[in-house]
């Protein structure tokens, strides 16, 4: 059983602008990078849906910390 194969973020993002360029088909990257076209069309959207947040104010934002979770977690570490 083979494991699948897992892509740098930087691989995916040359892919998606690829496919966004349009010089080639779907079909055709596909076979140029040995992938499924179905992944392109993912990443693809993938990119557009989050392109927006690249150009939100403030930079990058903080990641969403639940304090109580946190809590729950220091108190089982300290076990």
């Amino acid at each position: 059983m083979s494991k699948r194969k897992q892509h740098h973020p930087e691989f995916k993002a040359k892919v998606a602008l690829e496919a966004l360029k349009g010089e080639e088909t779907v079909s055709e990257l596909a076979s140029r990078f040995g992938m499924h076209p179905t992944m392109i069309h993912q990443w693809k959207r993938a990119l557009l849906e989050g392109a927006s947040d690249v150009f939100e104010r403030g930079g990058r934002k903080a990641p969403d910390v639940d304090e109580e979770q946190v809590k729950d977690w220091h108190a089982k570490i300290g076990e």
